[in-house]
């Protein structure tokens, strides 16, 4: 059992961490980097990466930069820059002036490039894209060599400034690394450094046609900046071969690149590529849809930075790749919120009650607890009158065994209000729908047990239909119906696994008045409901809310199942 005091172990690249230190291995230094590529929003996954490498440098006192590898213009824009700063400063991590863009370094890698091909380790190819990937070869046959890899230094310098200053034409020739065409290692075997490609880049405009291919510019970078730790996701393991090889032969400063687990969560498609699909295609009203994995989308939704965090540090960090449950992040959500988010009596779908033997004109100030969790948060006032709204689901003309809520006859309690009892209804004449009920309240008990010692099994949440604000509530869930939406059948689009009920849109809920004017991302509890946040889409005149989630935690009842089993072995 582990002692009260004792901390938490380390995992595997905070290891190496400390034993570099340890070791004075980079002279005491740690210098982590966060290098998205601007061609889309951040998602979950992102988060991870980006609580990891700012995790690290202030656990061990050290410097994470931001670093933009913008070397696509054509995938590349100014509002995905804008976004990523903002994601990463709302998940409340700072580079301070440490801002930077692969672009930054375009003239330095270029003269790096020409020292390659000095040393006769880099050539320019003119195959196309096409008979590329046929000369590479596959797993289990080698790649043959390029008819151009034996150009001489002179010449291969001449076409590469050539390529540098416009004289061919787009994808028509590559400067590719001379490396090993039968390696075992398929990104060994030649691959393109550069490639000819006239787009106008977001911050060099027009000045280059010939833009560095990722592995290459990821290297120099890292190099440039002095980076320590390069900490990359799995699927960049067989790619350090490279990462090394070029600074290698360049014989330039060489940081550690190190892989872990990328994140994958049930439900969820990690995939920018797919996610931008999704957006062009309609499926979703743009990247920070409440419904998509990306950080804009969880904020809007109502989920908090802290939760965000707390769920990247319990899932750790790993050397295998794995699938986490999204209960667990939903989890993080509802601790987080159970702490901040203020409690009121939000109705979804509104069933008109009249309390008959209440006074007409009578309106009352009701006490009612902010947080529980939080008795600093205090409490508010809420009218009580003579008509109220309940929800409709908790009304039932014929109850079953176990409904405990309001029916004909029965005595429920009203939220920091009084006891009711169920008189009488009002139907629909067409469709027999009940439209109203009539109820009797006792004016002794208010918010606890009647003085008589009576009990009842249900307490409601209500609002005073005449003090109600209206709202529309968005309730989402899922965005696909498969927990592993992107394991699809041959020939079968992962987009049939979208689920049509992923959003369902409320416009006549009703609210408790101290709603009126919320401010876009406040965050609440609705009592009985879930949690729910105030949507950019409100204005004076209209509120919306989305729900962060459920009041349900499949997570926590998980936990406790294990517990229980862990302390029935024991026994």
């Amino acid at each position: 059992m582990t002692a009260p005091d004792a901390r938490p172990a380390l995992n595997f690249i905070q290891e190496i961490i400390a034993e570099d230190l340890k070791t004075n291995k980079w002279d005491g230094r740690v210098h982590t980097r966060f290098p998205p590529e601007p061609n889309g929003y951040l998602h979950i996954g992102h988060a991870k990466s980006i609580c990891l490498n700012f995790g690290l440098a202030d656990e061990f006192g050290g410097l994470c930069n931001l670093r933009f590898d913008d070397t696509n213009p054509i995938k590349e824009e100014q509002e995905y820059i804008d976004s990523i700063i903002e994601d990463v400063r709302w998940l409340g991590f700072d580079w301070k002036d440490r801002l930077y863009y692969g672009s930054d370094y375009f003239e330095q890698m270029y003269e790096w490039a020409v020292q390659l091909i000095n040393a006769g380790k880099a050539y320019v190819c003119d195959l196309t894209p096409e008979q590329t990937r046929q000369y590479r070869g596959t797993l289990t046959t080698p790649g043959k060599d390029s008819p151009y890899r034996t150009r001489s230094v002179d010449e291969n310098l001449d076409l590469f400034e050539r390529m540098r200053a416009g004289d061919f034409p787009d994808g028509s020739r590559t400067l590719r690394a001379k490396i090993d065409m039968a390696s075992p290692n398929l990104n060994m075997r030649d691959p393109v450094m550069y490639r000819v490609l006239r787009a106008r880049h977001h911050r060099t405009g027009d000045k280059w046609c010939i833009y560095p291919m990722y592995d290459w510019a990821h290297a120099l970078e890292d190099s440039i900046e002095g980076i320590t730790h390069s900490i990359c996701t799995l699927e960049f393991e067989n790619h350090r071969p490279l990462y090394d090889w070029f600074l290698d032969e360049l014989g330039v400063y060489h940081p550690q690149q190190i892989e872990f687990a990328r994140l994958e969560l049930t439900y969820t498609i990690m995939s920018k590529r797919r996610l931008l699909e999704l957006v062009d295609g309609g499926h979703v009203c743009g990247w920070d849809d409440p419904r998509m994995p990306t950080i804009s989308g969880m904020r809007r939704r109502g989920y908090t930075p802290e939760s965000i965090r707390t769920f990247c540090k319990r899932i750790g960090v790993a050397k295998f790749n794995s699938t986490v449950d999204i209960a667990k992040l939903e989890h993080a959500v509802r601790e987080d919120l159970n702490k901040r988010a203020p409690r009121v009596m939000g109705v979804l779908h509104p069933l008109r009650v009249v309390i008959d033997n209440y006074p007409e004109h009578q309106v009352e100030e009701l006490d009612a607890v902010n947080n529980p969790e939080d008795p600093g948060m205090g409490t508010r006032k809420v009218p009580f009158s003579r008509v109220l709204y309940l929800e409709r689901d908790d009304f039932r003309e014929d109850p079953p065994k176990k409904f405990f809520r309001l029916a004909p006859g029965r005595e429920v309690r009203l939220r920091y209000a009084y006891y009711i009892t169920c008189t009488g209804m009002v139907k629909d004449e067409q469709t027999g729908e009940v439209v109203e009920l009539h109820c009797t309240y006792d004016p002794a008990p208010r918010g606890g047990d009647s003085p008589d010692g009576r009990k009842v099994k249900a307490t409601l949440h209500w609002v005073s239909a005449a003090h109600a604000v209206g709202a529309e509530v968005r309730l989402y869930d899922h965005l696909f119906t498969k927990a592993d939406p992107g394991d699809v059948e041959a020939g079968q689009d992962y987009k049939s696994n979208l689920s049509p009920n992923s959003l369902e849109v409320l416009t006549h809920c009703k609210v408790e008045p101290g709603l009126a004017g919320a401010a876009p991302g406040t965050r609440y509890q609705f009592e009985r409901n879930g949690y729910f946040c105030v949507d950019p889409d409100s204005s004076a005149d209209r509120l919306v809310f989305n729900r962060t989630v459920t009041l349900r935690d499949a997570w926590a009842r998980i936990e406790k199942a294990q517990m229980a089993q862990e302390k029935s072995g024991e026994s």
